[in-house]
């Protein structure tokens, strides 16, 4: 699993590239985990290279979401493939959660 981020203003787009499985999970909780994020009031996710996801992944965003709604910072998928959005799907977790197609669209909501 690769992580990558990149910084426009008060957003963070971070890239998830690989599979993201327990192992992996624990680099992208510290990621998440870091106060800095705090600062950024949307933090979008392209899932465009995210092959697999596992409950400890999915447990991560699970686990910082009532933190970032707290906050009103606004969690938003994107580019996510459709073996990967079904996961989410069959456990409800689409509707805890947003995600929408595209980086345009992401950028729309996260700005309402």
């Amino acid at each position: 699993m690769k992580i990558t981020h990149e910084i426009k203003e008060s957003t963070i787009v971070i890239t998830l590239d690989g599979e993201l499985d327990a192992s992996s999970s624990v680099i992208l909780d510290e990621e998440l985990s870091d106060p800095e994020i705090m600062k950024y009031s949307k933090i979008l996710v392209n899932c465009q290279n995210l092959h697999y996801i596992s409950s400890a992944g999915l447990g991560v965003f699970i686990s910082h979401l009532q933190r970032f709604e707290d906050a009103q910072i606004k969690l938003i998928f994107f580019n996510m493939q459709d073996k990967v959005r079904n996961v989410f799907e069959i456990l409800g977790l689409d509707l805890l959660m947003t995600i929408v197609s595209n980086y345009e669209e992401a950028l729309t909501i996260a700005d309402e």
